[in-house]
């Protein structure tokens, strides 16, 4: 996979191997072969994390990610799959942009008492999931979402982050 990582953050030198890792299994989930697609990903802080929610999404506050798909692949139909994505001409596929806060992230670790490593790797799949066309904006497609996001989490041997004793 083309996975452009910038590091606008120091503290996210542990990114790059969990983002790979991470995007790489998500893809896989699909039958999609990592090696045909294309994903950058910024690692930064809530400053920057905050400009970007304030700039597409008219929010002036920090969260843990943001996706911006290269393509409309969502589908019309609660719960339903969305489409597959498609090849570019260059034979690659574009899938889009992931944005990462550290600063959130780690607090959002630390308050659910698991690793960085494990909600990172959980938040890099989200966003894959993002680019797939899945969201969690009506019930039956956060359910749809939650349940893949816990079998890709799974396959690489971490916890569901929706399991709650």
């Amino acid at each position: 996979m083309t996975l452009d990582i910038t590091l606008e953050d120091p503290r996210w030198i542990i990114l790059p191997p969990l983002a790979q890792q991470a995007a790489d299994a998500a893809l896989r989930n699909f039958g999609l072969d990592p090696g045909e697609c294309e994903i950058s990903l910024l690692g930064c802080d809530d400053a920057r994390i905050s400009e970007l929610n304030a700039e597409f999404r008219g929010k002036p506050v920090p969260t843990n990610v943001l996706s911006w798909p290269s393509e409309d692949l969502a589908a019309d139909v609660p719960g339903g799959t969305p489409l597959a994505p498609e090849p570019d001409f260059t034979g690659m596929i574009p899938l889009g942009d992931i944005a990462i806060a550290y600063d959130t992230c780690q607090r959002e670790a630390e308050a659910a008492g698991k690793p960085m490593t494990d909600h990172v790797t959980h938040l890099i799949v989200h966003g894959v999931l993002h680019l797939l066309g899945y969201d969690h904006i009506r019930d039956e497609d956060a359910t749809l979402m939650e349940g893949l996001e816990a079998e890709i989490l799974g396959n690489l041997g971490l916890d569901n982050p929706y399991y709650t004793d």
